[in-house]
């Protein structure tokens, strides 16, 4: 992978906001620290669970440094895999080559992804590496003041909407002891697993054909990578699914409901992301389709069902089962059909 070009694809496909140069963008650093504490507050008020890193901190960075900081997440995820297929063969004129299309593609989606970006949770937190860098709330500053411009948002509230979604993320990897070695060793079993193998080839043909033959998505439970997934593979795949389903839906759920005096316009907000996810034109729909970021949108609709169907069963304490123990974490089917989660885990709270 030739880092040093996805970056440089990714500074010009991602090109800049008129009011990232404005007067407007003028204290913003300061207004997210302040509401990203916060947001901690009314999070852990809502969620009932507690940070054990202390004090969310929050940076706020433009789109070149969004790209910067999840290039650098990328060489640390894929670092394993990279160096299993260079001893492969990887070198030589074909794996230069291979290198650089691969920079390409990626620095074109980073770019891509970071003018729409609002916020994001830095969940990788590594001995080997400087603590200011790690466990950050990002907040892309040009994307959140475009949006409050052209849409008459009231920033107080909307920094703080914002703000609560991503804390809300914090507060769960970093409230539930477990949570994070987990996600974490769900995605290194999904890079462990991965090997250049020409058979998944005809396997992508074969469920490609399968969906012709029912009339399915192929791309629907996480893009083009489904397709050539092992079934190791699309097992991992479908427990970061129902996990990553259950953790966007509380999400979404905590910051509709903590500091609900305090954001008076949250349905607004939400009306006009919903738009603006909805009025893209057809080749990004088809983009974020084939990359999967189709299915992550859906996570949090179905997370939303999913917690809404299990509250009218039990109530909040029904829910916190989910983050009692791993084994009790959703699965993707069981998050589109709660009433399956509801009868393997509800039994022990109806008789408590």
């Amino acid at each position: 992978m030739d880092w040093a070009l996805a970056e440089r694809v990714a500074t010009r496909v991602c090109g800049t906001e008129p009011f990232a140069s404005s007067y407007h963008a003028a204290g913003m650093a300061r207004d997210f620290a302040e509401m990203t504490e916060r947001a901690q507050v009314y999070v852990e008020a809502e969620t009932g669970l507690t940070s054990a890193a202390g004090q969310a901190r929050a940076r706020v960075v433009d789109r070149t440094d969004w790209v910067r900081a999840n290039l650098a997440s990328y060489q640390r995820l894929l670092r394993p895999v990279l160096g299993r297929l260079e001893g492969i063969g990887g070198g030589g004129v074909a794996g230069s080559l291979g290198g650089k299309v691969a920079a390409v593609e990626l620095g074109g989606l980073l770019g891509w992804m970071s003018s729409r970006v609002l916020g994001q949770y830095d969940l990788l937190v590594l001995e080997d590496e400087n603590p200011e860098d790690q466990d950050l709330v990002y907040y892309v500053g040009p994307n959140i003041l475009g949006l409050e411009k052209r849409h008459g948002f009231p920033p107080d509230e909307f920094r703080l909407w914002v703000a609560l979604h991503e804390v809300t993320h914090r507060t769960q990897f970093t409230g539930v002891p477990w949570l994070r070695p987990y996600f974490l060793g769900l995605v290194t079993e999904l890079m462990g697993a991965a090997e250049p193998d020409p058979k998944r080839l005809f396997a992508a043909a074969g469920r490609l054909a399968d969906s012709v033959r029912t009339r399915s998505n192929p791309l629907e439970d996480g893009g083009i990578v489904t397709l050539f997934a092992s079934p190791e593979q699309r097992d991992a795949m479908d427990r970061v699914g129902g996990l990553m389903s259950l953790l966007e839906g509380h999400g979404d759920v905590t910051m509709d409901r903590a500091a609900l005096d305090q954001v008076p316009s949250a349905d607004r907000f939400a009306r006009a992301l919903r738009a603006r996810r909805q009025n893209m034109n057809l080749g990004a729909k088809f983009l974020q389709r084939l990359i999967g970021l189709e299915a992550k949108m859906a996570q949090y609709e179905q997370g939303e069902r999913f917690i809404e169907a299990v509250e009218n069963v039990g109530g909040p304490e029904l829910l916190n089962r989910a983050f009692e123990d791993p084994l009790h974490l959703p699965t993707l089917v069981e998050i589109r059909d709660p009433s399956l989660w509801i009868a393997r885990l509800g039994p022990a709270v109806t008789a408590a």
